[in-house]
């Protein structure tokens, strides 16, 4: 299955946060949206994504230095993100995100971000396949 077969099935819809905002800000968006990660930027420019981990992550700082980091100071920036393309098949796409230990990937059509999978988009995915064949197969054999 491609990718952008995925994203049609759980939905497209782009959570972003400003690159200005505080970590506490873009923990509450993740929670009030149910989400993992944010892209970061403004309109349609990004400049980075930040994932709960990261903020996770920050908060091995001390209280006085957390207290005055924001997203741009933990975001991955864009120039380093890993990203997948909507005809990249799921398996490479899962294959990469275990290798590279990432568990957020936008996707990227001519340039433009187009969404974002989690890597429990990907095992979903996988499961309810498996799933569907195995319920073929057993119909079949009766």
């Amino acid at each position: 299955m491609n990718i952008d077969q995925i994203l049609e099935e759980k939905g497209s819809e782009i959570f972003k946060i400003s690159s200005r905002a505080s970590l506490p800000e873009a923990a509450a968006l993740m929670k009030n949206k149910n989400v993992g990660a944010l892209l970061v930027g403004e309109a349609d420019v990004y400049e980075g994504i930040i994932s709960e981990r990261d903020i996770v992550y920050a908060f091995g700082e001390t209280e006085s230095e957390r207290r005055l980091l924001t997203v741009a100071d933990i975001m991955v920036r864009s120039e380093k993100l890993i990203v997948a393309e909507p005809d990249d098949h799921s398996k490479h796409v899962l294959a990469v995100m275990i290798q590279k230990g990432i568990r957020h990937m936008p996707v990227i059509d001519s340039g433009r971000i187009i969404g974002v999978l989690s890597i429990r988009d990907l095992v979903r995915s996988c499961i309810m396949r498996v799933s569907a064949k195995a319920h073929f197969l057993s119909d079949y054999l009766k």
